[in-house]
């Protein structure tokens, strides 16, 4: 028996459905305040050589209430061409990525301390909005939570205040 069990262990939240990006998205918010880490995870496949804007955004509540960038950089790395390669390249920290204009599969991760965001203003929820882009180019992003408070039984639903 493995000691790490994924499914007991983190919650993985779908953030956006699988899409094309012509006019850009945001995702679904989830909140934070039971995870002491968060990584969100984009994949992308690029059928057109617009690059995709991905930008880390920060709410009070799950419901959007005072939406604002992040301000304090997170770890990013990113994988331009998934069928070249297997590994993530480390990129420079930063509250947003923009992908080449390369026609790839492609992935983005941002690891994010629920610390970086404006908490002494009440913000504990995030979400990821991807710019305008072009039809062809398909999107979609998983959050996967870790730490939480409650390590047995059912993890604390992150969609809900």
């Amino acid at each position: 028996m493995p000691k790490y069990n994924f499914a007991s262990s983190a919650k993985l939240v779908e953030l956006l459905p699988l899409a094309t990006d012509a006019a850009g998205r945001s995702s679904d918010i989830i909140t934070l305040k039971n995870a002491t880490i968060a990584t969100i995870l984009v994949s992308l496949t690029q059928g057109n050589a617009a690059p995709v804007a991905l930008s880390l955004m920060q709410a009070q509540d799950v419901s959007g209430t005072g939406a604002k960038p992040i301000a304090n950089a997170v770890p990013i790395w990113a994988n331009q061409d998934t069928a070249a390669s297997d590994s993530l390249v480390r990129q420079a920290d930063g509250v947003s990525f923009t992908t080449s204009g390369a026609v790839k599969n492609k992935q983005v991760v941002f690891h994010i301390d629920p610390a970086n965001l404006d908490v002494n203003a009440g913000f504990d929820c995030l979400f990821i909005t991807t710019g305008a882009s072009n039809v062809a180019n398909i999107t979609g992003a998983l959050a996967i939570l870790e730490g939480h408070r409650y390590q047995s039984g059912n993890l604390p639903s992150a969609i809900i205040d």
